[in-house]
């Protein structure tokens, strides 16, 4: 459990400044961005960021909206958070305002702020579960002390999942780290040049990286293992090199580090689980929609089901839908609900324009090599399983071919469901099977006779774009109409004759 003002302590007067803060001092439970375009979702406890705040009359807005509700404080860039009609509006509201350094990026201050708040949870369990753990924050500020220089903790993928105090003592690599919560791409490349990583994966207990001609500073690292796995690292920002003594006492705090992080898997694991089966459950139809909606925390509004699945011939299809998991699940904004079911991940996400919603879901998934991507229509939590199907059916659509990719939505593609049932119906009652048609597909120059006949039958009266759709010109489509008419035993004039053979035809291409 945090107030707002232990979030501000941790996250430092460069960042946050408090204006106004209500007595009880409030418990901040999550991270919320507001939105210009739709009334913001606001629940108790509640840090809302005026991310689309453009007025004073906005944030004023905003202040009672949250106050409403009994958000926790609201954060505003400058000028508004210091305007006299906001700081009255928050007094009267009971709500905290905090004042966010102009300079700062929304989004990785969301990052941020989900760290401290992460940092938070651990505390609570380790006041409930006493050990000699500590949490990763505390580990960091230990070992800042122990090598006198500013730490960061990350994990076996470069993300950083705590940082000590003092981070203003560092270079503006480091400062990249902390903000985006990972080491940037050309940082990595820089260190990955000098083999650090491949020090860390032979197993050295310490190692010294000299400044570089850039202007990034001296770094002693330490790797984080436990049984032989590498779990993370220790990236202390030194001034040179470090005596072998207060190095070793640097690498003394890694094992504590890795029973600390082995304890965050095991609960992370063991929450992801959980939200997994409760997913299956209502995507199943089996599952208490109120239950399902309580514990994953669903807004009551519509939501969307989207099936995603790599693409079929990629070898790395596995790992790309283990990186979309980790992707989804630590998106900006309310995260998304995601679940893994016989290799296809599905996520349960709200049907609006906002983070995590399915605009934004659809937005980052738009990419040609990226994997397939299908969603059900917006239905109540009620009623999610039938969006599932609706997903799973647009999927099948997409792997088909029948839709060009790599993402559709259900209510887009209807048309192509309507040929595609139908198609499947008609096979089912065998109507391929009967009438001048098989006597046509039994010939073999048949592929041309019935092609020439499903573009003519789908462009009556307009010869020029049945020629079009076959490539040909329109005197050769007279010309091969005219063969048609002659093998088929079938008046071609009469309107049913010409629905049923457009009918038998859909379902030799759709089915």
């Amino acid at each position: 459990m945090i107030t707002v003002p232990g979030v501000v302590d941790r996250m430092g007067p460069t960042l946050l400044r408090t204006v106004h803060t209500p007595d009880p001092t409030p418990v901040v439970t999550d991270v919320v961005i507001a939105e210009a375009a739709k009334r913001t979702q606001v629940s108790a406890g509640d840090l809302v960021l005026g991310v689309a705040t453009a007025s004073t009359a906005d944030a004023v807005e905003l202040v009672r909206l949250c106050g409403q509700h009994s958000a926790a404080a609201v954060l505003l860039k400058p000028p508004h958070a210091a305007r006299t009609a906001v700081r009255t509006a928050a007094q009267k509201a009971g709500v905290a305002l905090v004042e966010v350094h102009a300079a700062t990026a929304w989004a990785q201050l969301v990052w941020l702020l989900r760290s401290v708040l992460d940092a938070a949870a651990d505390e609570a369990t380790d006041a409930l579960n006493p050990g000699p753990f500590g949490d990763l924050f505390r580990l960091a500020d230990a070992a800042a002390a122990v090598v006198d220089a500013p730490v960061t903790i990350e994990d076996a993928n470069s993300r950083v999942l705590a940082y000590s105090a003092r981070q203003d003592r560092t270079d503006p690599a480091r400062v990249s780290t902390i903000m985006g919560r990972r080491v940037p791409d050309d940082v990595l490349a820089r260190f990955r040049s000098r083999g650090v990583f491949r020090e860390l994966s032979r197993g050295r207990t310490a190692i010294f990286v000299p400044a570089q001609k850039d202007g990034t500073l001296p770094r002693l690292i330490v790797p984080v293992r436990m049984g032989g796995e590498l779990l993370g690292s220790m990236w202390a920002v030194v001034a040179g090199p470090v005596s072998d003594e207060r190095a070793a006492a640097f690498a003394d705090a890694a094992p504590v580090v890795a029973l600390h992080l082995l304890r965050r898997r095991a609960r992370e694991d063991s929450d992801r689980r959980r939200s997994a089966e409760l997913v299956r459950s209502v995507l199943d139809g089996t599952g208490s929609a109120r239950l399902v909606a309580a514990e994953l925390d669903l807004a009551d509004e519509l939501h969307r089901v989207v099936a995603i699945d790599a693409q079929a011939d990629d070898p790395r299809a596995e790992g790309i839908r283990l990186a979309l998991l980790e992707r989804l699940t630590g998106g900006v904004g309310r995260r998304p609900v995601v679940a893994d079911l016989h290799g296809v991940l599905y996520a349960i996400v709200p049907d609006g324009t906002g983070p995590g919603g399915w605009s934004a879901l659809r937005e980052a998934l738009a990419v040609p090599t990226g994997p397939l991507a299908a969603a059900g229509t917006p239905v109540p939590v009620s009623d999610l399983a039938r969006s599932r199907a609706e997903a799973d059916e647009a999927l099948s659509l997409l792997r088909a071919g029948l839709v060009t990719g790599p993402v559709a939505a259900h209510d887009d593609v209807w048309a192509v469901l309507v040929l595609h049932r139908t198609a499947v119906a008609s096979t089912g009652a065998g109507v391929a099977h009967v009438g001048p048609l098989a006597h046509l597909r039994a010939r073999e120059d048949a592929d041309w006779y019935l092609d020439t006949l499903y573009e003519w039958l789908r462009h009556p009266g307009d010869p020029r774009a049945a020629a079009a759709a076959l490539t040909i010109h329109p005197n050769t489509l007279r010309y091969r109409m005219s063969r048609v008419t002659a093998a088929v035993d079938a008046d071609l004039g009469d309107p049913d004759t010409r629905l049923a053979l457009l009918i038998q035809l859909v379902a030799l291409r759709w089915s």
